[in-house]
């Protein structure tokens, strides 16, 4: 294998890192809560509208919400011939840059299982967290960040087709099945018939794997199905994700300072044009919970919108400044989804030990998530701000 960048000096990407700090952003707002205040004005377009991307579709489709883990995923790939090329030039060797691609992806899974059984009795696993998924690719992912880009899209090709057809191969549930009994409600809308059968919600070859894999782990209860939907194969449409990723990192890196705007816009279309023709064919349908290759094309190619438009408005055009507070999120990604995730519950009920339970009721009852979230969203942003001054970042 040969190393796409060499020994070269690297500076860092400050639209990658808008792009992520907005990814980020998103995530931690969910304490907003915009749908439950949807819920409290019935008929209002903005906030439906807000509510509506703040949440994730049932099924086929997207909304903001369902590009959270795509862009993740995405930016991961995006930042590995930056790493690569820094370490090359810090006298890195192949093998123990393996060794820390193998130590980082062992733990982001142990971290992704930790988050995920923080209310458990016990050890919950599960591996269709974000964090798990990226490390179940990761390896991989490094391994063809070694690769000529030629060998990168023979992989995303082999990937994306051996996961299609795997899925298209797995017999369908015959009639009569009983699909309550893998948690499919009895008024479910989204019920595919004919060749997009296959992709139907819990009776899938996903669902088929977990039933077997999560079972060999000690649970609680017996694994039968997700709720969502969601599934631990999805790590490899996911990692397809991170290869688009890659791409887009390679060719930012190697015409830098230039932005390769052209070839950005391009990948976009394609990518969003080729998911929706398989989506609209029924050859295969856009469903992110189940990460369907139609959905790591279509995802994909609204990420390579985003860095072009990240990209042209910070590098092209040169309006930083506004992105300073993304940045400080972006620079310490890691940081900011364990806050996110550790120490919600303990800023919410801080606010109303020390503020009193109604302080943010002053807007009425049907905004008060919203402010309360507000509140939170921005000790968030302190808290990371705090650590960007001082140089602390969480790295993996």
């Amino acid at each position: 294998m040969q190393a796409t960048s060499g020994p070269q000096p690297v500076t860092r990407n400050i639209a990658v890192d808008a792009y992520r700090g907005w990814v980020m952003l998103l995530m931690m707002a969910e304490v907003l809560e915009l749908a439950r205040v949807a819920q409290a004005f019935p008929g209002n377009w903005f906030w439906a509208f807000l509510g509506y991307n703040q949440t994730h579709v049932e099924w086929a489709g997207c909304s903001l919400h369902d590009m959270i883990q795509p862009s993740f995923s995405f930016l991961v790939g995006v930042a590995l011939p930056y790493s690569i090329a820094s370490r090359l030039a810090k006298g890195g060797t192949f093998g123990k840059m393996w060794a820390h691609a193998s130590w980082r992806a062992f733990l982001l899974v142990a971290l992704g299982i930790f988050l995920r059984s923080m209310y458990s009795p016990r050890t919950y696993f599960t591996f269709e967290d974000t964090l798990t998924q990226i490390g179940l690719g990761y390896p991989l992912l490094f391994l063809l960040g070694f690769c000529k880009p030629r060998w990168q899209w023979i992989a995303l090709a082999a990937i994306l087709i051996g996961y299609w057809l795997a899925w298209a191969l797995y017999p369908v549930p015959g009639p009569g099945f009983n699909w309550q009994s893998v948690g499919v409600p009895a008024n479910w809308q989204h019920f595919y018939s004919g060749f997009a059968a296959h992709w139907n919600k819990n009776a899938n070859l996903g669902n088929a794997f977990d039933q077997w894999f999560l079972n060999l782990f000690p649970r609680s209860h017996p694994f039968v199905f997700n709720d969502g939907g969601y599934l631990t194969l999805s790590f490899i449409p996911t990692l397809g994700t991170m290869i688009l990723g890659l791409a887009a990192g390679r060719w930012l890196r190697a015409r830098a300072p230039r932005i390769p705007m052209q070839r950005l816009l391009i990948a976009g279309v394609v990518g969003v044009a080729a998911g929706l023709l398989l989506h609209f064919t029924g050859i295969c349908p856009v469903v992110k919970r189940i990460w369907t290759p139609s959905w790591t094309l279509f995802s994909g190619g609204v990420c390579f919108l985003f860095t072009a438009a990240f990209s042209w408005v910070i590098d092209v055009k040169g309006y930083r400044k506004w992105a300073f507070p993304l940045v400080v999120i972006g620079m310490n990604s890691i940081a900011a989804y364990m806050i996110a995730h550790l120490f919600e519950h303990f800023i919410f009920s801080s606010f109303r030990i020390h503020l009193g339970p109604d302080a943010f009721r002053i807007l009425g009852p049907g905004l008060e998530p919203f402010l309360l979230g507000a509140a939170v969203l921005l000790t968030y942003w302190i808290v990371l701000y705090w650590m960007y001054k001082r140089k602390l970042f969480l790295k993996i």
